[in-house]
């Protein structure tokens, strides 16, 4: 990854260089400070906005070169429509367009957290700076040779320029501990497959130790010992070995039941014998992207010692073709004693949700699951890349994830789940099938199944196929791995579960 901007608070100061980034309303109105700091200036800007017919509708924006008189390079005008209606997921996206505006090749922005009628607070300068810092991560550690004509890489310097500046500063400290999560995910996600393995992604877990999560790594001797046979039977055809990772991060009463996260971690799916074409398969080094969100989410959670018990635990494996490789029409015993035909060897996921589930329930007894994984195609048929689809026993773990989707921007959309469905998915010779045979209703048929290993637990599944990788790029996200869910789950725990 490469540097994040180093970000800092001060006061209202016209700065010296660099670019300079100030905000208005749908009027082309500016905040007292920032009026106040650009003094005889902001005529310029009022003629030039007229010349370009600057609205000042959110997201709308004005370059102005070498300004007259101002020392800065380059003064940019970003309009934010109605202060007033402003949410915070809005601030947070100003954030990633203001860092958006910085040239490659220039150093320093200095931002002016200022709208017209007020201010802003010391917690949304917070949000501006973390919108700012997912904006601003690159992945380009294999990257050794720049074109001729790039600038060079230059430390980026940014500066909010805020009412109070110690206190955004303190403020800034759980907004910046959820973008490092977030940070992270994305890491996980876009590193290579043969990088990032399975006891590679166990052996990166264990960075979360610096910050209080307690990691337990399981291996192969102790999943078959605890009869995680389909988890194992999907790496069995891997030469790398599958692991389960347990990390837990105790910030709540001694006693009190922790909140489970659970991820699909396929470092690599060629499909295994139900070989995937090979247009694409390169994309599948993302299938992991649930994994890396529950690690992403507990370095979030303890980074920013969140007043919680909590639990991630992630299965690992690598599904490749291979002599050893499992066959359709095998037959697995998993964890909770249910046996499993394997009609589907593409079909893995669920598998390895499956024995996860099950171990983290009996183990833990939490309040609820949530797992995320790269689970089917069939729900971006059904939802595109704009939502993950989310499938659910409880109602109230519905409403509250929709709620917190609609506040952090990270959309999800319940799909039915319906006893009508499993039939689709019984089998002749096993307790169930891992595939309804059908290019009908795949999402739920997996969803189906996954319920079957849940225990009538408080349980949400998320399939987040269209939106872990290679999802729609936004203003606070130009990364192939998205790090989608972190800042989701992090609030549905703020919101809902912290005391």
């Amino acid at each position: 990854m490469a540097d994040a901007p180093k970000i800092a608070f001060g006061a209202f100061v016209a700065p010296a260089k660099g670019v300079w980034v100030v905000f208005c309303d749908e009027g082309l109105k500016f905040g007292a400070a920032t009026a106040k700091a650009l003094g005889a200036a902001a005529g310029l800007v009022a003629r030039a906005a007229k010349a370009e017919q600057l609205t000042g509708k959110s997201g709308s924006s004005l370059n102005l070169i070498v300004p007259a008189g101002l020392k800065v390079d380059r003064l940019t005008v970003i309009g934010v429509g109605k202060p007033g209606e402003l949410k915070q997921k809005d601030v947070v996206k100003l954030g990633g367009i203001a860092l958006g505006k910085l040239p490659k090749g220039v150093g320093d922005l200095t931002v002016f957290a200022d709208l017209p009628g007020k201010t802003m607070s010391a917690a949304q300068a917070a949000d501006l700076a973390q919108g700012m810092q997912l904006r601003g991560y690159v992945f380009d550690r294999y990257k050794t040779k720049r074109k001729e004509a790039e600038p060079g890489p230059v430390k980026q310097s940014v500066t909010i320029a805020v009412a109070d500046a110690a206190a955004a500063r303190k403020a800034f400290a759980g907004p910046s501990a959820i973008a490092g999560g977030v940070l992270m995910a994305r890491d996980l996600v876009n590193e290579p497959a043969n990088v990032l393995y399975p006891e590679e992604f166990a052996r990166r877990a264990m960075a979360l130790k610096k910050v209080g999560v307690t990691i337990e790594v399981l291996n192969v001797a102790q999943m078959k010992k605890l009869g995680m046979g389909a988890l194992l039977g999907v790496g069995q055809g891997s030469t790398r070995e599958s692991r389960v990772v347990v990390m837990r991060w105790n910030g709540g009463k001694k006693n009190d039941a922790p909140l489970a996260f659970v991820g699909k971690g396929v470092c690599f799916d060629t499909g295994g014998i139900s070989i995937k074409g090979a247009a694409g398969m390169e994309d599948m080094k993302g299938d992991m992207a649930g994994a890396a969100c529950v690690v992403g989410l507990m370095q979030a959670l303890a980074a920013r010692k969140a007043k919680v018990n909590a639990v991630g635990v992630i299965g690992c494996v690598e599904n490749m073709p291979d002599g050893n490789a499992q066959r359709p029409g095998d037959i697995v015993t998993s964890m909770s004693g249910q046996t499993i035909e394997i009609i589907n060897t593409d079909a893995e996921g669920r598998l390895v949700l499956a024995d996860v589930l099950w171990y983290t329930n009996k183990r833990f007894k939490p309040k609820f699951m949530i797992n995320l994984a790269t689970l089917t195609g069939a729900i971006m048929v059904a939802l595109g890349q704009e939502y993950a689809g989310m499938f659910t026993n409880n109602d109230e773990l519905s409403h509250r994830l929709h709620l917190v989707g609609e506040e952090t921007g990270e959309l999800v959309w319940r799909m039915p789940l319906s006893p009508a469905y499993d039939k689709m998915i019984d089998s002749k010779f096993a307790d169930m099938k891992n595939t309804g045979g059908t290019r009908w209703g795949g999402a739920i048929t997996a969803a189906q199944f996954i319920q079957r290993f849940v225990d009538n637990k408080p349980w949400v599944h998320l399939d987040i196929a269209g939106t872990g990788f290679d999802s729609r790029q936004s203003d606070i996200n130009k990364s192939w791995g998205s790090g989608w869910g972190v800042r989701l789950l992090d609030r549905l725990v703020a919101d809902y579960y912290e005391k």
